[in-house]
């Protein structure tokens, strides 16, 4: 996938609504790198717990980050509204690498990209599992169209 196809709201299957914090601005004006992981691991698993069913207290199988990046375009500033768009990119057997593209509320290009891989993990040890059905039925939902077709 192209960065300017990922930069397009139309890219993105669903939404997270996200409100900056005061703290979220560094000393250059601006919301702090850190801030956009803090979104991604938040958007994903708040969409894996809702949709999904993950239980993540005490469900067998978690999901650990093995890898994220991001690619930051124009700067978000507190008191803004965004939103952070989710699609899946691939969905493998125990992994799956999502693409999150942070908007500022209602604009259709995205100000950052990131990129956001999960391995699914047996709680016990650590040791890589299949995705659970329910987690898997919920990740194929933000497959877009695009995409189906390499899944």
């Amino acid at each position: 996938m192209t960065t300017e196809i990922l930069r397009d709201r139309v890219s993105y299957a669903a939404f997270d609504e996200i409100t900056t914090r005061w703290a979220d601005n560094d000393l250059y004006g601006h919301v702090n790198n850190v801030t956009y992981y803090a979104w991604f691991d938040s958007s994903v698993n708040r969409y894996l717990i809702e949709q999904g069913g993950l239980d993540i207290h005490n469900g067998r199988e978690i999901a650990y980050v093995v890898n994220s990046s991001c690619d930051y375009f124009s700067p978000i500033a507190y008191p803004e509204r965004v939103e952070a768009g989710l699609r899946v990119e691939k969905l493998g057997n125990s992994s799956v690498v999502y693409n999150i593209g942070i908007f500022r509320q209602g604009e259709t290009e995205a100000c950052a990209v990131g990129r956001f891989v999960h391995v699914f993990v047996d709680r016990t040890t650590d040791r890589p599992v299949p995705i659970p059905e329910g987690i898997r039925n919920a990740l194929k939902k933000l497959i877009t169209e695009a995409d189906s077709a390499s899944q």
